[in-house]
């Protein structure tokens, strides 16, 4: 359990944090927000009210001040990097922010795309799995063949996502030991087009939009099952919305907030959910986990391209068109359409470092301490240091939600 003070002050940054989104909708016209997502239904936390962002600054440096005095290390950790994070949105609102401050300050990652090292190795692995598969030529030509032998046309995405999406929720509940909610209470399926995301949880209402603009694949369409569903997106938030009215959650995993500390896990464990459930157990399915990391790292290729060197976003295009191997021009164009977005640009980098946050704090874990674990993972709001900081912290007695 966590202590009186951290629940305390969870509800003290659950209130600063609206009164930012708050502050920052109303100047800045970007219906989305800073907090995407309030789960607080019943309006218990009403947000402050900050008549610019001089005040708002003014209280985030007080929480962070504050943050040092809880008794649990992960939480003091964490909260120090919430405020940090905020006072870097603030700063950039208030005068502008290079793009390398925005990766370093909202989301605590190094400010520098996905090496050329990094993007050989991994074409390398890409290239070595689809040789064991049996196809042959270039790496672009296999990848274009393997594509086109898993490939869902888009009147078949409904039916297939919304089979993939109650089987993720079966192997869920075995893996985890039950789910927060019945089964009706799960996503449904909507297909658009034109719309700069692959796929969106929109769980206020229960909706997986899933973009049919790219070209997609059975494989594929199990990943977003698992990252947009089940354990991804759906059980983070059903869970913190449980766990928080049971009072042993804190309030501000009432929200989801963008660039900022916790965006990188939260996406991490959307991302590597597939292994938590066990569920990568096809040729397919592996090749498809290696194609998710490629995308993550090239999609940091492209967005330092057009925000830190200052391409030109045609010429950003042709270097992503150049590097991708699946997805067609859909992917390619709607993948832009995310990057070029100012308030979203830096977001890109919370799908390349999440996953391996959460994998590498997940690897070794079996029986009680997994169980321990997922409560950790999922009862708390996380940056990519304090996920890794699960066993120090049951050491010294900082519990887990239960």
């Amino acid at each position: 359990m966590l202590s009186e003070a951290t629940l305390s002050y969870g509800a003290r940054a659950m209130t600063a944090l609206l009164g930012v989104d708050s502050l920052y909708r109303a100047e800045s016209g970007d219906p989305t927000g800073l907090a995407v997502l309030n789960m607080d239904t019943e309006g218990a936390y009403t947000g402050d009210d900050f008549p610019s962002y001089r005040e708002a600054r003014a209280c985030f440096a007080e929480l962070r001040a504050d943050a040092a005095a809880l008794p649990e290390e992960d939480r003091k950790l964490y909260y120090d990097q919430l405020c940090h994070s905020t006072l870097a949105f603030i700063a950039w609102r208030e005068h502008g922010l290079s793009f390398a401050s925005q990766l370093e300050d909202f989301l605590h990652a190094p400010a520098a795309p996905a090496s050329d090292e990094t993007l050989d190795e991994l074409r390398g692995r890409i290239r070595t799995a689809l040789d064991a598969m049996g196809y042959t030529g270039d790496l672009a030509t296999q990848a274009a063949a393997w594509e086109e032998r898993v490939r869902v046309p888009a009147d078949a995405v409904h039916e297939v996502l919304t089979d993939l999406l109650s089987q993720a929720w079966d192997r869920t509940e075995e893996y985890l030991g039950g789910m927060p909610a019945p089964k009706s209470d799960g996503m449904k399926v909507e297909t658009v087009t034109g719309e700069a995301y692959n796929a969106r949880c929109d769980y206020s209402v229960r909706t997986i939009g899933i973009n049919v603009d790219p070209i997609l694949t059975r494989p594929g369409l199990k990943h977003l099952a698992v990252h947009e569903g089940y354990p991804g997106h759906y059980v983070q938030f059903k869970l913190r919305e449980t766990m928080a009215r049971a009072g042993t959650a804190a309030p501000d995993v009432l929200l989801s907030v963008v660039n900022s500390a916790s965006s990188s896990v939260f996406e991490g464990i959307a991302d590597y959910g597939i292994h938590m459930i066990d569920w990568a157990d096809t040729d397919d399915d592996r090749l498809q986990a290696l194609m998710t990391t490629y995308r993550a790292a090239i999609g940091t290729g492209a967005a330092w391209r057009l925000h830190g060197l200052k391409w030109t976003e045609s010429d950003a295009t042709d270097w992503l068109r150049k590097q991708a191997l699946t997805g067609g021009e859909g992917w390619v164009l709607n993948r832009m359409r995310f990057i070029a977005a100012p308030p979203r640009a830096a977001l890109i980098w919370s799908y390349w470092w999440g996953e391996q946050a959460v994998a590498g704090a997940f690897a070794g874990l079996d029986g009680a301490d997994r169980s321990a674990f997922l409560r950790y993972l999922y009862g708390r709001m996380h940056s990519t240091r304090t996920v890794g900081m699960f066993a120090t912290t049951v050491a010294a007695g900082g519990g887990v939600p239960s």
